[in-house]
């Protein structure tokens, strides 16, 4: 079996490049390093235009045609992985070591180092449809959120080397006690569906975000994305409004507007459009999200 290994290793808990190669090759594999930083960069916004699809293709498959793709890296990582993986029409599979790991959580992939190498090595390995979300051109597995998500996602940054999926936690925690209400307007297949003040909107493929935190009603293959809207209120129901995100039963609490469509449009007064993107934190101008027809196959075991 031939793999083509994404590697990022700035990821959160993310060893060498050369640990990940050597658990990968065990089993009898030919395996092929690549840096992420040697794919991005194709588009404005995050993701890879035509021409950067095609000139990170040849070099993943520069020592020929590969069998299956592995990223090794967080959830920001598996996002252009598995636009990559479509594109060549491989599987990819996911050895995470990033700080939250979501997407891992998600589909219940492995979340040890040694053990998902071998499932990434293993080519009997089952495989599942997956959807493959994007922010304009930049591409997603989990969600894309504006508001309360942004500020929680900037407060946790400089804790993620010390607290690891913790950060996620003391960051939503200030974000809850300093952050203002935005004004905006959602759009689900060009229709209107919410209008006004809002903590947080939440656009979601998987839906999980934040170290643990969940949507709730989504799935991975359900040919839709899901967004949640949650509207001002008082400051102290988001203690609330966390728990439904921890218990993955925010579109179920009161008050909370959740809709489905292809496409996902919100626009937001008064300031920049910022999202956090699979916990990256980015611009998205119009911020517009829709699925990658044929979404991906990842690997499960």
């Amino acid at each position: 079996m031939r793999l083509a290994l994404i590697a990022n290793p700035r990821s959160g808990t993310a060893p060498d490049p050369e640990r990940v190669e050597a658990l990968l090759s065990a089993g009898g594999a030919t395996v092929g390093v690549t840096a992420i930083e040697d794919l991005a960069g194709g588009g404005e916004d995050g993701g890879l235009d035509a021409a950067g699809l095609a000139a990170a293709g040849r070099l993943l498959t520069r020592d020929g045609a590969a069998d299956r793709i592995v990223v090794a890296g967080g959830d920001g990582s598996v996002g252009l992985a598995a636009l990559l993986a479509a594109e060549l029409g491989v599987p990819l599979a996911v050895v995470a070591v990033g700080t939250a790991n979501d997407f891992a959580r998600a589909l219940q992939l492995p979340r040890e180092l040694e053990a998902a190498c071998e499932l990434a090595r293993d080519p009997l390995a089952e495989t599942r449809h997956a959807e493959l979300a994007l922010a304009g051109e930049r591409p997603f597995v989990n969600a894309a959120a504006t508001g309360l998500p942004v500020v929680a996602a900037r407060e946790a940054r400089p804790h993620k080397s010390r607290l690891g999926a913790f950060a996620y936690a003391v960051g939503a925690l200030k974000a809850a006690a300093t952050a203002t209400p935005l004004r905006c307007q959602v759009r689900c297949d060009e229709r209107t569906c919410f209008e006004g003040r809002a903590w947080q909107v939440v656009v979601g493929a998987t839906g999980a975000f934040g170290g643990g935190s969940e949507m709730g009603v989504t799935a991975a293959d359900d040919g839709s994305l899901d967004v949640a809207i949650v509207p001002t209120g008082s400051r102290a129901g988001l203690a609330w409004r966390a728990w439904g995100m921890r218990s993955g039963r925010l579109t179920r609490q009161s008050g909370v507007a959740h809709h489905r469509g292809a496409t996902i449009e919100v626009h937001v007064e008064d300031r920049r459009a910022t999202f956090n993107v699979d916990g990256e934190v980015c611009t998205c101008e119009p911020a517009r999200f829709t699925l990658r027809a044929g979404g991906f196959r990842v690997v499960v075991g």
